[in-house]
């Protein structure tokens, strides 16, 4: 099966195309609004330790697996475990984590497009000028005023998802092949050029380099162990079905151990290079690094508007922080595509415009929970706190948590082995403890915490 089979969407001209989509899912805003900010709560440089040692012992092998199931069965993450779980001789109840898969997308995606919006918005904001000389009680006034009005989140969330749909309708070669050859290389000129901004900063620099680099291990809690360990795993888009129906249109003679390593490399160098071009722009406004989720849009417009060339790295950063959030949402909404083409026989364009209008009405749900609809609890939360929780917390642990399993147990050894097709041996016996032991342990442990028993 897996030496003939091929995805009928069509496959990735090459390693390096597959390379930058699958970077482009992992690389979104929680590698520029959301790891610099936990570094921040978590200490810096021992947290930093951690998440890479995170990203190596768990991170790639399951980004291995769900690669590797793709690819076997070339088809969309639910139709993948059907076809691989009776290729197993396993229980045929194993659809469910394929639908999980996709439904985590779909359900991120609702959320995601509207909090991409938010950046969009910021960068005409910046480009206006809207921060120069503001001080936090201006910026405070700012953000409250532009989430407490429907009319404009609905604006930025509808521009967010047409964008998004545009390019997905245009297939894999012509659509998510040649938006991710644009936006990638274009996501890094702009980070390098903050990186380069972020030098000039002198002592400040060196300030932010020490406190990312230099481990103080006192301040490392469990807490904060078990955080790099989610953040890791999260941050690599695994168990959301999108580096699985990825990884169906990956070319039979592209190693994915290799592929995988510069995937995993790439994305946590990005999550780096933020870190660097973040924290001597907030150590030389004399801002708190532990600022949380609001670092980026209540805290960095702050230091944007009172520093010189503020406008036009404003514009940027936010420029870039957009990239990175298309380059993630086209990949969110790929895999209930493929599977409305292949099982419901529509076209490609009938499955964006279904897929598209309905995770845009979804987002309605989330724009009215940051004003008309924030006193309305479900579970204490606010819609958008509701899906928040219910993917990263619950569906994407235990989505991993399964790949890892199916993979490292239920799948026939020699099934992996031809998939993973390694040179040498020794590589695959690593991986294949890894699968089966570390990584099920690590993301169990993980889910623990999220749900409150650890």
């Amino acid at each position: 099966m897996a030496d003939t089979k091929k995805s009928q969407h069509g496959e990735w001209s090459s390693r390096f195309a597959f390379i930058l989509a699958a970077t482009g899912s992992a690389v979104g805003l929680g590698n520029i609004w959301k790891f610099p900010y936990i570094t921040g709560e978590n200490g810096g440089g021992a947290f930093v330790i951690v998440y890479l040692l995170c990203v190596l012992l768990i991170g790639i092998p399951i980004m291995m697996a769900e690669t590797l199931l793709g690819r076997r069965s070339r088809q969309n993450p639910i139709s993948t475990m059907i076809t691989l779980s009776d290729e197993a001789g396993a229980d045929k109840n194993w659809h469910y984590l394929g639908w999980m898969g996709v439904t985590a997308g779909f359900l991120i995606l609702s959320y995601y497009s509207v909090i991409a919006g938010w950046a969009s918005a910021y960068v005409v904001k910046a480009f206006s000028g809207s921060f120069l000389g503001a001080d936090a009680s201006s910026i405070k006034v700012l953000f409250d005023d532009f989430v407490g009005s429907p009319i404009k989140l609905l604006f930025w969330h509808t521009l967010f998802m047409l964008a998004t749909m545009l390019i997905v309708v245009r297939g894999v070669n012509t659509g998510l092949e040649k938006a991710v050859r644009f936006l990638m290389p274009s996501l890094f000129v702009l980070l390098m050029l903050m990186v380069a901004y972020a030098m000039t900063f002198d002592e400040y620099y060196d300030k932010g380099i020490k406190f990312l680099f230099t481990p103080d291990f006192s301040k490392i809690t469990a807490d904060g162990v078990l955080t790099a360990m989610g953040h890791a795993f999260f941050t690599l888009s695994l168990g959301m079905g999108a580096i699985m129906v990825y990884g169906s249109y990956l070319p039979k003679d592209v190693s994915i151990a290799k592929t995988v390593y510069w995937i995993a490399g790439t994305d946590t160098v990005v999550a780096l290079l933020a870190g660097i071009a973040i924290f001597p722009i907030v150590f030389a406004n004399g801002l708190e690094p532990a600022a949380g989720p609001g670092l980026i849009f209540q805290t960095l417009p702050i230091a944007f508007g009172n520093m010189t060339g503020g406008w036009l790295f404003g514009i940027l950063f936010f420029v870039m922080l957009v990239f990175a959030a298309l380059s993630s949402s086209i990949s969110l909404i790929e895999p209930a595509v493929a599977w409305l083409i292949e099982n419901k026989n529509m076209s490609r364009e009938q499955a964006c415009i279904w897929s598209g209008s309905v995770t845009w009405l979804m987002g309605f749900g989330v724009v009215f929970s940051f004003n008309i609809w924030s006193e309305l609890k479900i579970f204490d939360r606010t819609i958008f706190q509701l899906l928040d929780y219910l993917t990263a917390n619950l569906m994407l642990p235990i989505g991993g948590f399964c790949i890892a399993v199916f993979a490292g147990w239920i799948m026939k050894q020699q099934h992996t082995e031809q998939e993973l097709n390694m040179p040498n041996p020794l590589g695959y016996q690593i991986w294949k403890i890894l699968i089966s032991y570390v990584s099920p342990a690590a993301v169990f442990l993980v889910f623990l915490h999220v749900v409150g028993v650890l």
